[in-house]
């Protein structure tokens, strides 16, 4: 799964690196986690957006979200067989990016956290899916969800599972919604290769979601 993830790069980097015409400014954040808001990169008409978007994807055909499970990852397996993300993944894909992610792995009693990151030390996109929700008085809010798959060599040994990481050969292609159908888009994306990502033990402090600092990164001692 992924439910914990960091943004550090500057949004002038982000938005060269992702192609959108908008201009936000947002400030590192060493610790994102589900509910907060997350940035998604889509594309309307071949013209790529940023907007920010609640973790936490809500189908737009749920009556109460009260009662209904936040939905924060979604398994690339069965995307296209499950009722709540198959028109994301018709209509509504998109990308998120990020610089790492965190993972935890169980030892005894303990669980060890890692930052996992790509090794060249650049930001990259998360698979992702997204819906407006429109409640009973109109108003409305935009949710996503990151796509996951079953975890590559590096990351196996830490968590059974993993985001999805687009290449940037495909971005353009997951994101093209109108020439691109559901089943291509799935066959695009899968495990990063093994050695792309990096796993570094980081401190427990990241294990409260108080905690979005640098020293979040901090090897473990």
């Amino acid at each position: 799964m992924c439910g914990r993830f960091a943004l550090l790069s500057a949004p002038e980097e982000i938005r060269r690196q992702f192609g959108y015409g908008e201009q936000p400014n947002f400030p590192p954040r060493y610790y994102i986690a589900p509910t907060q808001a997350v940035p998604v990169v889509f594309a309307e008409h071949g013209v790529r957006h940023f907007r920010l978007m609640r973790w936490g994807l809500i189908p737009s055909w749920v009556k109460d979200p009260k009662q209904f499970a936040l939905l924060l990852n979604a398994r690339i397996e069965s995307i296209n067989d499950k009722p709540s993300f198959r028109g994301a993944m018709k209509y509504r894909r998109g990308l998120i990016p990020a610089d790492g992610f965190y993972e935890w792995r169980k030892q005894g009693k303990t669980k060890q956290p890692f930052f996992i990151r790509a090794r060249s030390g650049e930001p990259f996109a998360f698979a992702a899916l997204y819906e407006t929700y429109t409640d009973k008085d109109g108003g409305e809010i935009d949710t996503a969800a990151i796509v996951t798959t079953s975890a590559n060599g590096t990351l196996a040994p830490i968590h059974e599972r993993m985001p999805v990481i687009v290449p940037p050969e495909n971005c353009e292609a997951w994101l093209d919604c109108n020439r691109v159908d559901a089943k291509q888009a799935a066959a695009l994306v899968g495990r990063a290769p093994d050695d792309f990502l990096e796993a570094i033990p980081v401190s427990p402090r990241v294990n409260s979601v108080k905690n979005d600092d640098p020293e979040n990164l901090a090897p473990a001692a």
